[in-house]
């Protein structure tokens, strides 16, 4: 049988790496980095290279299933599905009101890149406030933190030809996810190394030594959740030694000497005790970043899971700003952005607009609507809570809320207690087990995509059309198909950017990425008829001037950043040695992390992505094991203040001694003492909701989450 090649992109991850696949009869046989492609190369990784595994594994779920009532799945019509899904839905919404149906979209929902924006626009449609995604249980510290600092018109400094990157808490060598100012996601470690043989200095603060650690000019090993302490350091430090860019800062930033009275208290010195690092590092990282003439600080899930999360943000943000890394008049913007329609940079500032405290609010905690959206660790409580606004239905894409969301009891609880759960998932998860109804999607290989996720990640104006290679399973469903479907059902049309999507006709994948991308740099037409991904170098955008009436500044104190950094610095326990939890003692913190042959709970249902490991390990430093008596593969029990999980511990030397480094969304259905070896263990068993949570985002602790071990025999487990 004949081998045909296409070229297209992997969507497995949000590095959307070019490759081409090997076709052998409709089935895919193989896949590789494409090495004609202008950006990356020929790279990919090692899940990306395992789509004809996922397109022929046996888990995969291929048909749409109805739970029966004895809990059973049957096999139904994807069409049949619909009516009943729809006829649900609407006899709800008369019901109970549109905010009683919510969606959630996990990280492989936005692997589709219509899901997003069709899902939103159904839900202004029939005027649901119910819109929840990963974003708020993941990052949504950076967003919030811009917003109510400003931007730059001109774009800040980007990670190609910079002179230094800052680094902290993340590992894009690992998580191929560093937008914004850090290393590309498409062949991390080549773009780090090349950069470095250019002269970059990099800097890598993480409580655990990474693997981009390891290639780190200079590598500050902190306690964790103690990155606002210093980077607090590292300002007070610039401003002392005049570091700075005066010119930058007196034109365009607000309240410098409010920031440099607060930062005062946060010498070196009181840093590097606090941290548990040499107070030399804490001098050299703030003197290499200050110093170059180009370069940013980047986080990462790390600080964005830990206490403080926006104030990490924002001290990452007051130290790029007051060390003028932006794009100034007459430079060039290396990416613009090709999918958006164009308009003008400017050297000037972008007045602050908190996303938060206006629209919708939550029932819960005094909590309310975040970058567009609910905050997901409010969903359960909104399932579980009576009375008027409750939700009642749940459309899930791409997402597993039972190992992802915190406090898996109550999830499992408000997953039950849904009148309609709809999961569209690859694979029976453990929120699908529970679903009424699983819907079998359209793999990326079947289906139209565009880098539209990625647009202005590139650093050079990149994009990538890509047609299905493979031909569509008539009883899948593109993620975005199913809200057209309820569209067309209710006769209530989707607004779009580019007009009304007609309730009628079945748009196709194209018309659709076209009405989302109306007046776009480059039209979509162009950059499908590449046939591959491109660079369009007819892009060139150069910063204009300022202009003169425009008089907006960059906001170094915003409304709480004062009052968060003084209570930083009454902080006494770290002097105490003792990690104190709700009137507990703890041993340990646990902090997040990636494994590079998953990507969140996608891929561990693949054969040969087992054979790198079929559990998330509680990752602890030898010494640690030592005194506690425990060996690698034993079994142990983490405790923490909101529960508890049983995990296999394995001796790790670049953890530091004290931390316990654990993979998030893994494990299954709560069971505390599960068959972890071979499923894992969800770590939001240590979080709650209710109790640690941020009070603008919404965001529990989910990293540096006070913990204690104890070893567990075998035979109990």
């Amino acid at each position: 049988m004949t081998i045909e090649t296409h070229k297209t992109f992997c969507r497995f991850c949000h590095a959307y790496c070019a490759i081409e696949v090997d076709v052998e009869g409709d089935v895919p046989v193989a896949v590789r980095g494409d090495t004609d492609d202008p950006i990356y190369g020929g790279y990919t990784c090692i899940k990306g290279r395992q789509l004809p595994a996922q397109y022929a594994t046996p888990k995969r779920v291929r048909n749409t299933l109805k739970r029966q009532p004895d809990g059973e799945f049957a096999v139904i019509d994807i069409d049949d599905a619909m009516d009943e899904i729809a006829k649900k839905i609407n006899h709800l919404i008369d019901q109970y009101g549109p905010r009683s149906v919510a969606t959630y979209i996990g990280s492989y929902g936005y692997q589709n890149s219509a899901a997003l924006h069709l899902a939103k626009a159904w839900h202004a449609s029939v005027g649901s406030t119910s819109y929840y995604t990963s974003v708020t249980i993941d990052q949504p510290a950076r967003r919030i933190a811009a917003s109510q600092f400003g931007t730059w018109g001109g774009g800040t400094h980007a990670f190609t030809d910079a002179d230094v990157c800052m680094m902290i808490g993340n590992n894009p060598v690992v998580s191929q996810y560093t937008p914004f100012g850090g290393p590309p996601p498409f062949s991390p470690y080549a773009r780090l190394r090349a950069e470095m043989k250019k002269g970059m200095k990099v800097i890598v603060i993480d409580p655990r030594k990474t693997e981009v650690a390891n290639r780190a000019t200079l590598y500050l090993q902190i306690n964790p959740a103690e990155d606002p302490t210093l980077l607090a350091a590292f300002i007070n430090f610039i401003f002392k030694e005049e570091l700075y860019d005066q010119t930058f800062c007196s034109h365009y930033l607000q309240d410098i000497e409010q920031l440099r009275q607060l930062v005062a208290p946060f010498t070196p010195e009181y840093a590097a005790a606090r941290c548990d690092i040499a107070v030399d590092d804490v001098i050299n990282a703030a003197r290499i970043f200050a110093t170059a003439k180009r370069g940013v600080a980047v986080t990462g899930t790390g600080p964005n899971m830990a206490p403080r999360a926006i104030l990490t943000e924002h001290l990452v943000l007051c130290l790029n700003y007051i060390c003028g890394r932006v794009n100034k008049m007459g430079e060039r913007v290396p990416n613009p952005g090709l999918l958006q329609p164009p308009r003008p940079r400017r050297a000037e500032v972008k007045g602050a607009q908190p996303a938060f405290h206006h629209g919708p609010k939550a029932r819960v905690r005094d909590l309310g609507q975040i970058i567009g959206e609910m905050p997901t660790a409010t969903l359960n409580d909104e399932i579980l809570m009576e009375g008027e606004g409750q939700i009642k239905a749940l459309i899930c894409l791409g997402g597993n809320p039972m190992v992802a969301f915190p406090d898996q009891d109550k999830t499992k609880r408000a997953m039950e207690k849904l009148d309609l759960l709809v999961c569209v998932d690859l694979y029976k998860s453990a929120t699908a087990k529970v679903a009424d109804y699983i819907i079998a999607p359209t793999l990326s290989l079947e289906r139209d995509d565009i880098t539209m996720l990625t647009d202005t990640w590139y650093d050079q104006p990149y994009s990538h059309y890509t047609r299905a290679i493979l031909p569509k399973n008539d009883q899948s469903r593109e993620e975005w198909e199913i809200y057209w479907e309820l569209s067309n059902r209710s006769g209530i049309p989707m607004d779009l950017a580019g007009g009304q999507l007609s309730t009628e006709r079945r748009p196709s994948k194209y018309e659709v990425l076209e009405m989302l991308t109306p007046g776009s740099r480059i039209p979509l037409k162009e950059i499908a008829s590449k046939g591959k991904g491109a660079i369009f170098d007819e892009v060139q955008v150069i910063v204009e001037p300022g202009r003169e009436d425009h008089g907006a500044l960059l906001q170094l104190m915003p409304e709480g950043i004062s009052e968060q950094l003084a209570e930083v610095a009454r902080e006494t326990y770290w002097q105490t040695g003792k990690i104190m939890d709700a009137g507990q003692e703890y041993t340990h913190l646990l902090i997040s992390r990636r494994l590079k042959h998953v990507f969140n709970s996608s891929g561990q249902q693949l054969e040969p992505l087992q054979k790198k490991g079929t559990t998330n390990p509680a990752y602890m430093n030898p010494e640690d094991l030592e005194s506690l008596g425990l060996n690698s593969g034993d079994l142990i029990e983490v405790q923490a203040a909101a529960g508890s999980l049983v995990g296999v511990v394995e001796g790790a030397k670049d953890v530091k001694s004290g931390v316990i480094s654990m993979a998030h969304a893994w494990g299954d259905i709560p069971d505390n003492f599960g068959d972890v070896r071979n499923k894992g263990a969800s770590t939001n068993r240590l979080v709650d909701d209710d109790r640690t949570f941020d009070k603008i985002s919404g965001m529990p602790r989910m990293s540096a989450i006070p913990v204690n071990v104890r070893y567990v025999p075998e035979e109990v487990a």
